[in-house]
């Protein structure tokens, strides 16, 4: 094996990567607590944390120098993900990144440094599935651009008053957007769709990875509570029936973030050849990070259950996070026709 399939297959940090998630990891431990997650429930989101986390140059960092960006790779994305799941930090973060990301391969951001430093705030239509008419969009009630798909165009709206939010299990700031009111189409054509089915594959890639933090700190949080609570004389975290789901919990984790982070590699820097990797990531987390969450609740008790809680203010974001794209399903459908044409061969494009 040379050292170019080596590394393929290697998902060590660098050390400039290891330092970005260290700063991330403090960033986000200190200024979005659970008191600050809890009091951005009404709409979600948090604009003072917004702000603050935009001055670290979290948005610029994920675009290319070109046009006013940092060009950071999608694994040092990930990292950024993963500590920002791990609070359940109440910003859009992720949908800006992708909708930013996807107008600059579309050559639609140049001149805009209000987008390219968060001052103004994207997003864009994340689920697969879409019909005719209003659709429910991630982040679309606090952001000032909406980038979607629209037929077979894809459009740049920007709304005159922002949509009021919809109250939903993920406490996210999703709105109802009609793709055709007042849109400008930005691209069409096969080169456009190819280019928006890359976004939602980082939109899938980068909530696997924020799943991944978030499951992190709730057994986190889970192993705590069981190794300070005794019976019998004994810790309960001693009990094959506490010990077992924790040590599922953490190979949850480790398998997550070693998939996030191979599908990050393989879309960074080889795209078109293990895409699938990226919707795998999202079908895996979406399904474990719920059950991971589950487990943290039931084993804390009537304290893991209660409003206060921060294990289940994780496990409604758990829960409610993935479905901001639509049915879990559809990524999964993606991730079969992707690795089916992989191994036949087939230069048969999958659905977006």
């Amino acid at each position: 094996m040379d050292r170019y399939e080596l590394r393929r297959l290697d998902y060590s940090l660098s050390e400039d990567q290891t330092e970005v998630q260290a700063v991330y990891a403090k960033f986000f431990a200190t200024r979005s607590p659970i008191d600050v997650v809890r009091a951005a429930e009404p709409t979600g989101f948090d604009r003072n944390l917004w702000d603050q986390l935009c001055a670290t140059g979290a948005t610029s960092m994920a675009l290319p120098e070109s046009v006013g960006g940092d060009g950071a790779t999608l694994v040092d994305l990930v990292l950024v993900a993963e500590e920002l799941g791990r609070t359940s930090a109440p910003v859009p973060w992720i949908e800006h990144v992708c909708a930013t990301r996807l107008l600059a391969r579309l050559g639609a951001l140049t001149d805009a440094p209000d987008l390219v430093s968060g001052r103004r705030i994207a997003t864009v239509d994340a689920c697969l599935d879409v019909a005719a008419g209003p659709r429910l969009i991630p982040a679309a009630a606090v952001a000032d651009e909406i980038v979607a798909r629209h037929g077979g165009d894809i459009v740049w709206l920007t709304p005159d008053t922002r949509p009021d939010p919809v109250a939903n299990l993920g406490r996210l700031p999703l709105a109802w957007i009609d793709p055709a009111a007042g849109a400008r189409v930005v691209a069409s054509g096969d080169a456009a769709a190819a280019h928006y089915a890359t976004a939602l594959d980082e939109w899938r890639l980068l909530t696997a990875a924020a799943l991944v933090g978030l499951v992190d700190e709730t057994t986190r949080i889970a192993a705590e509570f069981a190794t300070t609570r005794y019976t019998l004389g004994v810790p309960i975290s001693t009990l094959q029936g506490i010990s077992h789901p924790l040590a599922n919990n953490a190979i949850v984790v480790r398998s997550g973030r070693a998939l996030s982070r191979r599908a990050a590699w393989f879309l960074e820097f080889e795209p078109g050849v293990r895409d699938e990797l990226a919707s795998a990531a999202f079908v895996f987390m979406a399904e474990e990070a719920a059950r991971a969450a589950t487990v943290a609740v039931h084993i804390q008790g009537g304290l893991g259950v209660a409003a206060e809680s921060a294990a289940s203010g994780h496990l409604v974001r758990a829960r409610g996070w993935p479905l901001a794209g639509g049915d879990p399903a559809a990524s999964a459908r993606r991730a079969a026709i992707l690795l089916a044409g992989h191994v036949s061969g087939s230069s048969r494009p999958a659905p977006v």
